[in-house]
């Protein structure tokens, strides 16, 4: 991509994009567009007690890989005020978050909360005994995505750093170039350049990094063991773990965002209505009846970044 376009490529990710839609261990969050919020799924540690929240602007939901004893997560949201609030289970302090101000992008971990600051510095609260809340020096990012135990964060100049549990090397990210995207899962990190193409390291026992085939991508999300890539033109791409059916997404069309859970895949289409598959043992797929979801400003029909 020349210089010219890459420039432009970055200066629409400083524009902070706020998620519609977050998918957590058990359930599903979605944003309306009144600044409304819905969620459906597993309410074990209050996650889904939402419906209070008013005038907010974004949504994260935490996440964890699937085992018997895990579950417990917390969901967050990003007010138009810039102020953040949070649900859920807050043994770490994951949840203490009412102190924050001048926040334009969060991320939800498993036990830690991510925000970005408007002078592109990042703040975290939570669980930091692997390094994951170690984001006090950085600077100049404008992007953040928060996995299991690690977190990434996107710099203005297209590069990537990354803090936290690095034991499958997927916080080995300082090589990448020309990002505009990051995801994080349980044991893998994802990268998206801007030529619409995809990068990933980290644990690929479930074939969640295959996706250097990739092209035309224009969003792309991580769920425990799996990657997600929405196209251009619409349709979804996956890769990874999928006992469930979560990356039964073929068939998916006229697609504008999309969320990655631990083992369900949401998809947000242009009419505000939601797609889900896989895991539903708690009803996180259970979005077929919402409507009105807001739309990333983001992402363009044509192109990416344009």
């Amino acid at each position: 991509m020349e210089q010219g376009s890459l420039n432009k490529a970055r200066l629409q990710v400083k524009k902070w994009p706020q998620d519609p839609i977050a998918a957590g261990r058990r359930h599903t969050v979605g944003l309306t567009s009144d600044g409304l919020v819905m969620a459906v799924g597993d309410n074990k540690t209050g996650q889904c007690e939402v419906s209070g929240w008013r005038d907010i602007i974004a949504i994260a939901a935490g996440n964890v890989h699937m085992a018997t004893n895990t579950g417990n997560v917390h969901t967050i949201a990003l007010k138009s005020d810039q102020t953040v609030t949070a649900v859920g289970w807050n043994k770490d302090g994951q949840c203490e978050v009412t102190d924050w101000y001048d926040i334009v992008a969060i991320a939800a971990g498993w036990r830690h909360t991510i925000g970005l600051q408007s002078d592109c510095t990042v703040v975290a609260v939570g669980r930091h005994q692997e390094g994951q809340c170690q984001v006090s020096s950085w600077n100049d990012i404008v992007a953040v995505t928060a996995g299991d135990w690690h977190t990434l964060g996107l710099k203005a100049d297209g590069t990537v750093l990354a803090v936290g549990n690095n034991r499958y090397r997927q916080c080995e990210v300082s090589g990448w170039r020309n990002v505009v995207m990051v995801a994080a899962g349980y044991l893998h990190s994802a990268g998206l350049q801007s030529d619409g193409t995809v990068m990933a390291v980290g644990s690929n026992k479930h074939g969640q990094c295959d996706v250097g085939s990739w092209h035309g991508m224009v969003a792309i999300e991580a769920g425990s063991n799996h990657t997600i890539g929405l196209k251009a033109d619409g349709t979804v791409s996956a890769a990874g773990w999928n006992t469930y059916g979560q990356c039964n997404v073929s068939d998916w069309r006229d697609i504008v965002a999309v969320a990655a859970g631990c083992a369900h895949t949401v998809g947000l289409k242009s009419d505000g209505t939601l797609v889900a598959v896989g895991d539903n043992t708690y009803g996180q797929c259970d979005v077929s009846g919402w409507r009105g979801i807001r739309m990333p400003g983001n992402i363009l029909k044509k192109g990416f970044f344009m």
